[in-house]
């Protein structure tokens, strides 16, 4: 009895003595650095977050944006951090691209990186500047065609979503514009609203507002339905069976990040996402949530690398 009692004793105090050697997360400010400039929906979804994340862990959450390189240098920043889950990626199918766009980048997504949880996804619009004469997806093509090289396309950045969308609408449509790469898209769609580059893959909820005020023209959206958002726009999809483009946004965090601290932010994140207003402020926004734990982000982020490399290849973009 008394070696059972001494077993039992050693056995209730080891977890306690495991507890004292692990501290509690967080103890200070986590930074969330959002490799993209201000006003995108990565930006926009990391401000979104932050706060209910502060409420619930009892740290300020700080973003830190870090544009530049097509996501890299931001990107390469948490790669390099320490990895004690004080610093955190906002990330997007962007980083998934640049797997194969980018083979040179000084860091590897699923060896540097580990995932800590996905966000929402959601789809774009199609502008052209009132100045472009075409007043549909089947007359922007026309007029594309018979102009080879002649239109530019603006997007927030090499191998960002938009820029995707642009060159594989390019080449499912058969014809030729000239990518004009900016630091954000702010910079794009200033650009788009002065007429210095007349056509843009964008966020529908930004976009809407310039469209409704005449700034620019909506041609259409890019999901495989109407936008509930702009039902009175056309799906690509409807002049190009099959066309899709989509930004997806998920949190990742240096490799070696201890998984309960992971787990932790991805079950908070979750449990945001889900709430009812959560989802009612995604919907304006034209996103939906994307609920996914680590294991099935990771699986996600190793598919989507593929399918990314499948877009590039038929795109024809060339790594750099």
């Amino acid at each position: 009895m008394i070696r059972r009692r001494s077993l039992v004793a050693a056995g209730l105090a080891l977890p306690a003595v495991a507890r004292a050697q692990a501290p509690a997360w967080p103890q200070r400010p986590v930074r969330i650095i959002v490799p993209f400039g201000l006003g995108g929906s990565a930006d926009v979804a990391a401000r979104f977050l932050a706060e209910p994340l502060q409420a619930a862990l009892g740290q300020p959450f700080v973003i830190e944006n870090r544009p530049g390189a097509g996501a890299v240098i931001g990107t390469d920043a948490v790669a390099k951090a320490a990895p004690d889950g004080y610093t955190l990626l906002l990330m997007s199918n962007t980083h998934t691209a640049n797997e194969t766009l980018l083979p040179n980048r000084p860091y590897r997504l699923m060896t540097d990186l580990a995932p800590v949880a996905s966000i929402n996804v959601a789809h774009h619009v199609l502008a052209v500047h009132p100045s472009i004469p075409a007043q549909t997806v089947p007359e922007l093509i026309a007029l594309l065609k018979a102009n080879p090289g002649k239109y530019d396309y603006a997007s927030s950045g090499p191998g960002t979503p938009y820029h995707v969308a642009g060159e594989v609408f390019l080449a499912m449509a058969g014809a030729e514009a000239t990518h004009v790469p900016f630091r954000g898209s702010n910079e794009a769609r200033t650009a788009l609203i002065a007429g210095q580059v007349p056509i843009m893959f964008d966020a529908i909820p930004t976009m809407k507002e310039q469209i409704a005020a005449g700034r620019v023209r909506g041609l259409a959206t890019t999901g495989p339905q109407r936008s509930p958002l702009m039902p009175e726009l056309p799906t690509v999809a409807e002049t190009l069976p099959g066309y899709e483009a989509s930004i997806w946004l998920g949190l990742m965090a240096p490799a070696a990040t201890p998984v309960p601290i992971r787990e932790r932010v991805n079950a908070e994140i979750a449990r945001i996402m889900q709430l009812p207003a959560t989802r009612e402020a995604q919907a304006r926004a034209g996103a939906q949530p994307m609920v996914l734990t680590i294991a099935e982000f990771d699986t996600f982020l190793r598919q989507d690398i593929t399918r990314q490399a499948e877009y590039i290849r038929m795109a024809r973009m060339t790594p750099s």
